[in-house]
């Protein structure tokens, strides 16, 4: 799953135009240009000038050129790469897009690397599982996203809230206290499909189930149904329009009136916010969503990206070895706290705890989960029948019914793509 799917994660990041590196002094005919693809925004030109005079130091051979692509059309761009006789030696890729490359059969398998040499045990499962297909690993985790509750300060205070709630209960009670006359408890639309995720994986269901390859809509089972009742629920504390997704108003734009006491999004969200109001700096907290115990934070959808090398790259060992590095304790650290990411180890969470938001993020991202690992899941969110059930619940529809309509939608398409 890419970044653009997160509501507002465009602002955890500049947006930076990057051009390829040209040749450097020193590399001669033996020396190797190891080509790498990464998406626009993803590492500052400041990070990717530092890791490039680091690695070139320590590989003298070695000339890294990095090219920027962009998300929009980037599919169809990497399968092409994939299938010709000039593909890069490596590419970054949404977490969620693994299956869909590796269904060509142009991916380098790199579960030995993974557990070798990268610790990939200890890796977030929400980037980790989505790279790897059929028992292989073919991504190899680079940093990750996912939502937390950004909330006004003052609206808690004004309410006496001097605790953050630590499970579900607690925030609904909290969120019911917060909604009074003239003020929404949250700020929640209808349609934002990604935060249900996280609802249904908590109480032990799936979006869709996998039976041995045979991808089926799942929800209609009780425990996706809990999830979607849950939704209902929270939902009610706000004025979020049941048809609508969150990007329609943007929510940010919703919660910078200053009576939104709450929103679920990424905290890079919070740039744009004060951007629309001024006089909200410095007064924005944030907490990973609740889960249904205090023991752990909810389920979150996890948003981010991958490293993949093509089985056809001319450099490919070479580019293997740059993931290594990217992928590494080192880099990590630097990327996380250049960019405010989720590093790819909760180990190295720690890294980003000087910030509120990033640390709150990399505290949920433990839980984090990734859509249904199908190479067909990308037909499904581009006419998602998640939405509209959504709708229909809310506005007063069966729920069982509903949910069997959109699941049978999503197994329709899980099975032609």
């Amino acid at each position: 799953m890419k970044i653009r799917k997160l509501a507002g994660a465009v602002a955890l990041v500049s947006s930076v135009t990057l051009s390829g590196c040209g040749l450097i002094p020193g590399v001669g005919s033996d020396g190797s240009t190891v080509t790498v693809w990464l998406m626009k925004g993803s590492a500052s030109q400041g990070f990717l000038d530092r890791f490039k005079e680091s690695y070139e130091a320590e590989h003298p051979s070695i000339e890294l050129e990095f090219k920027i692509q962009e998300w929009g059309g980037i599919g169809p761009k990497v399968l092409k790469a994939l299938d010709g006789d000039d593909a890069p030696d490596v590419i970054e890729v949404g977490n969620t897009q693994v299956a869909q490359y590796a269904e060509s059969g142009e991916l380098r398998d790199l579960t030995l690397e993974s557990m070798r040499d990268l610790g990939g045990e200890d890796w977030l499962p929400g980037l980790a599982e989505p790279g790897k297909v059929n028992g292989a690993q073919y991504g190899i985790p680079w940093y990750a996203a996912n939502r937390v509750v950004i909330y006004n300060k003052d609206l808690f205070a004004e309410a006496g809230i001097t605790e953050l709630p630590k499970t579900r209960e607690e925030w609904v009670e909290v969120t019911e206290r917060l909604n009074t006359a003239g003020r929404q408890g949250i700020y929640l639309a209808g349609q934002n499909w990604y935060v249900l995720s996280g609802f249904v994986w908590d109480e032990g269901g799936e979006l869709a189930d996998d039976d041995s390859g045979d991808w089926r809509g799942a929800l209609d089972s009780p425990a996706a149904l809990r999830g979607m009742d849950f939704y209902k629920t929270l939902q009610a504390f706000g004025e979020g329009p049941t048809d609508a997704d969150e990007q329609t108003p943007p929510e940010t734009d919703v919660f910078a009136d200053g009576t939104v006491a709450q929103i679920i999004s990424v905290p890079g969200s919070a740039a744009l916010i004060e951007q629309q109001n001024p006089e909200l700096k410095g007064k924005l907290g944030y907490f990973p969503i609740p889960g249904k115990s205090a023991k752990k934070p909810g389920a979150v959808f996890t948003g981010g990206s991958d490293l993949i090398v093509p089985e056809g790259a001319d450099q490919r060992g070479e580019g293997i070895e740059v993931v290594k590095a990217l992928a590494g304790a080192k880099w990590q650290t630097e990327l996380a706290r250049a960019m405010s990411y989720v590093p790819n180890k909760p180990a190295l969470a720690k890294v980003v705890e000087g910030q509120e938001g990033t640390a709150a993020m990399a505290e949920g991202a433990t839980e984090g989960r990734a859509t249904p690992n199908s190479p067909f899941w990308p037909a499904v969110e581009a006419d998602n029948p998640i939405k509209p059930y959504m709708t229909a619940v809310l506005e007063g529809g069966d729920p069982v019914e509903e949910a069997k309509k959109a699941s049978d939608r999503i197994t329709s398409k899980l099975i032609t793509g």
